[in-house]
């Protein structure tokens, strides 16, 4: 008994969830899969591989995270993307973890493979998470993208070696389909706020997320792969300044 559940939310993901699930094996007492109603075989492969598998209508990132946190019966949660896998050195550092009982939250970084290639700049790695946490007094907030984690107050975070590694983008179709949806959901959150988007902000703020991303981030060190990525990066704050823009226009009449 590790004393760990794993908690995954997902929508088609039958591409990705064995990779996941299978990188689990041994580090966890349970494997909660809350899939928003997929319609390609994620649920017969999760429930293929052990986990629980509970269907439940998509609401937002948070909302469903926190539903899918309370079908736990462990005291720690263990919170991973149907495209995440644990590394070998995670693995070990977990299972020291494991081993010594788990105190406080743990932090490890996510290293994420672009196309075929693993990216080291540009501001993707470290990039790190929480993902190991007490289930007691943790939520996740945020209503439109990028849900936060909260953690008890006072909770201690430990960093362990070893990345997760983060199976995100098989192909370029796939982040520009990514940014197309998550544009959208940035675009929304901006409005609720109240904020502007206006001309200087839809073609300066793209010119100087491309260099930010490719020049001082060193995105160029990882060749192909940081060009892509910081153009498309570009082009995403372009679409959500666009999308807003938009929004107040379509208020406004």
């Amino acid at each position: 008994m590790t004393g760990i559940s794993a908690v995954i939310i997902t929508h088609n993901e039958a591409h990705n969830i064995a990779r996941c699930l299978i990188s689990l094996n041994m580090l966890v007492d349970e494997v909660i899969v809350v899939d928003a109603e997929s319609t390609d075989d994620t649920q017969r492969i999760a429930t293929d591989h052990g986990a629980r598998v509970i269907v439940r209508t998509w609401t937002d990132y948070s909302d469903q995270k926190n539903f899918a946190n309370a079908q736990a019966t462990r005291p720690y949660i263990l919170s991973m993307d149907a495209d995440e896998a644990i590394s070998a050195e995670l693995r070990a550092a977990l299972m020291a973890v494991i081993k010594a009982k788990p105190s406080g939250a743990y932090r490890f970084n996510r290293l994420t493979n672009y196309c075929g290639s693993w990216v080291r700049h540009g501001g993707w790695y470290p990039d790190a998470k929480v993902r190991l946490f007490p289930k007691e007094g943790t939520r996740w907030e945020g209503e439109h993208v990028h849900e936060e984690l909260r953690l008890a107050p006072g909770t201690v975070v430990h960093q362990l070696q070893g990345d997760l590694l983060h199976y995100s983008y098989p192909t370029l179709k796939s982040h520009e389909d990514r940014i197309e949806r998550y544009s959208d959901l940035h675009a929304r959150k901006m409005f609720a706020a109240g904020k502007k988007g206006g001309l200087f902000k839809s073609t300066f703020s793209p010119a100087v997320k491309f260099v930010q991303g490719y020049v001082l981030r060193a995105g160029f060190l990882d060749g192909q792969a940081g060009w892509n990525i910081a153009r498309l990066s570009a082009r995403a704050v372009q679409l959500k300044y666009a999308k807003l823009d938009r929004l107040h226009r379509a208020q406004s009449t």
